[in-house]
């Protein structure tokens, strides 16, 4: 067994302790985790935006327009000097603004238009009827301009049936995918780990 197999299944043993109670095996394991994932991250940001967007072009090309992002940025860790931390909003507005500006209309097409277009799609197969059944009683639920009663309010509850089963869909999909992390687990200690399994 190599060093690395034995500091996985020690902390992947670590995690599993919370199932007994909150205690500092757990704690270290969750602030390693934490620690690790952040410094790779910065790590992975310097070197893949830092260094080739505003050190190369500026120090190397001499484009000195690539400081104004530069600036921008720097202008994101002033939040940490109140004095100077109203300089913090320029760049969050750009920020904002340019993501509301890009993610909006992509948005809208990805989830929005296609969704509706799948849903007004060919009536040809009985599938499609019933997304579209599902889509028209669904949202007869959430009219609330008139009170449900008669045809509205039969709609409205074949629409909370669909949402249940929507519901009761998603919760299965997530506890199946938990599931499925603990036998990767569980395999990992019992074979890798332990050799027990094959």
């Amino acid at each position: 067994m190599d060093l690395g197999t034995l500091i996985a299944a020690i902390l992947t043993l670590f995690i599993f302790s919370f199932l007994y109670k909150d205690n500092p095996f757990y704690k270290f394991a969750e602030y390693l985790l934490v620690g690790i994932s952040v410094g790779y991250f910065i790590v992975i940001s310097i070197k893949t935006t830092v260094v080739p967007k505003l050190i190369f072009p500026v120090f190397r090309e001499g484009d000195l327009l690539c400081l104004i992002p530069g600036i921008l940025g720097f202008f994101m860790f002033l939040r940490f000097f109140p004095k100077l931390a109203w300089l913090s909003r320029i760049s969050m507005a750009l920020i904002i603004g340019a993501g509301a500006g890009v993610s909006i209309p992509a948005m809208m097409q990805a989830q929005i238009f296609a969704q509706m277009k799948a849903s007004m799609g060919s009536y040809a197969s009985i599938n499609n009827i019933i997304v579209a059944l599902a889509v028209i009683t669904t949202l007869s639920y959430f009219f609330f301009s008139r009170e449900h009663k008669g045809a509205l309010g039969t709609s409205a509850k074949i629409g909370v049936f669909f949402m249940m089963l929507f519901f009761g869909a998603t919760f299965g999909y997530t506890v199946m995918s938990r599931v499925t992390l603990l036998i990767g687990r569980a395999q990992f200690l019992l074979g890798d780990f332990l050799g027990i399994i094959k």
